[in-house]
């Protein structure tokens, strides 16, 4: 395979800002159609990133018969994923589904089984994975340098950033707010991180207690309080089969001066780490010579790479290079592997599931 010819569907925000300008860096990719049920919106990405005859379409069932696509990128709200994605893949495509997986675990299954059952290769885009102290710090958990990780702290706390645009505020479209939306990001990253895919109970708590400010100080202006259907804040703890303690904290408005979209806190038998979040920083502390240590790698410098030829370029670019290397050769590494993201789906409707009844939920 030379090229590959990718259909877009869903030519909203996240396309826009995330994987169509990521993609078109890529020489052996191909935008030959896009979808959305805006077609202007269709129209215009296929002018800025598609190729000459690249088609429009506003009913991806038209885009998904096309035999000459090889992979789809489904960047529709959380709703559509599922669904979507099992018709691409039963239409042989490959797919890169955008993060949520699905707005539930049901959903999410669904996608994982007819990936197994049709041999199409299917990924989420989670791109914290990438980030420079990301990459790096998975490195140092490898070589054993945090020893045995038994608790952490994941972060996605906002003091005000409400998306007032699309359906983000819409329990229907969307399956939930921050959670469900940054807070699957810090969740991801730090099972990843630790290599830790095995719940044993989740306890949660979502609260929406903020979100009938009107004229609120918000970046992206104030928020419609009848349109806010979601949580405004959501809390986690989730207890591992092997004993391991991961704390989840996410929000879009939260009354705190300690907020990031997306930070964590590993604590090991021999030492711990916290990323910093969009700082890219990273700090390791430990104890050495009976004396307590911090160190702070420096990031800028070259050799963080942990995946063999990854290169650098931005966290979005990173995700894009390697799903299309996979797509095209079997031997390099998924970036995220389905089965990962279908465990983050659970636990995060887990946290929704307590919450509402105000119990735990213990997993097989």
């Amino acid at each position: 395979m030379d090229k590959v010819r990718i259909g877009i569907i869903g030519c909203g925000g996240i396309a826009n800002g995330k994987h169509m300008p990521a993609l078109k860096l890529l020489p052996q990719v191909e935008m030959v159609a896009f979808c959305d049920i805006i077609e202007e919106r269709a129209a215009k990405a296929a002018k800025d990133y598609g190729t000459e005859d690249a088609a429009v379409y506003t009913d991806y069932r038209e885009l998904l018969a096309r035999k000459d696509i090889d992979v789809v990128h489904v960047l529709t709200p959380n709703k559509q994923h599922s669904f979507i994605t099992v018709d691409a893949l039963e239409s042989g495509k490959h797919v890169m589904c955008e993060k949520p997986m699905a707005i539930n675990s049901a959903e999410a299954k669904k996608m994982l089984d007819v990936a197994k059952r049709t041999g199409r290769k299917l990924t989420i885009g989670y791109q914290s994975r990438f980030k420079p102290d990301s990459r790096y710090l998975k490195r140092c958990i490898e070589n054993g340098d945090l020893g045995d990780i038994y608790f952490a702290r994941a972060m996605a706390v906002r003091r005000r950033g409400v998306p007032t645009w699309g359906v983000f505020l819409d329990a229907e479209n969307q399956g939930g707010g921050p959670l469900i939306d940054i807070g699957t990001h810090a969740l991801d990253l730090t099972l990843w991180e630790m290599n830790n895919y095995e719940p044993a109970v989740v306890m949660g708590a979502t609260f929406r207690k903020l979100a009938d400010t009107r004229d609120a100080a918000n970046p992206w202006g104030p928020w419609d309080p009848q349109k806010f259907t979601v949580e405004d804040s959501a809390f986690g703890f989730i207890k591992m089969k092997n004993g391991a303690l991961i704390s989840l904290d996410s929000s879009w408005a939260l009354n705190t001066l300690r907020a990031d979209d997306c930070k964590i806190m590993l604590c090991g038998d021999k030492g711990g780490a916290d990323t910093l979040g969009e700082k890219n920083t990273l700090r390791f502390n430990g104890e050495k010579f009976s004396k307590l240590y911090v160190t702070e790698p420096d990031l800028r410098a070259g050799g963080v790479d942990f995946y063999e030829g990854a290169g650098g370029g931005k966290p979005h670019e990173i995700e894009a290079r390697m799903w299309i290397e996979h797509v095209m050769d079997d031997s390099k590494p998924l970036i995220t592997k389905p089965e990962q993201a279908y465990v983050v789906t659970q636990i995060l409707e887990a946290i929704y599931t307590s919450a509402a009844t105000g119990k735990p939920v213990y997993f097989d």
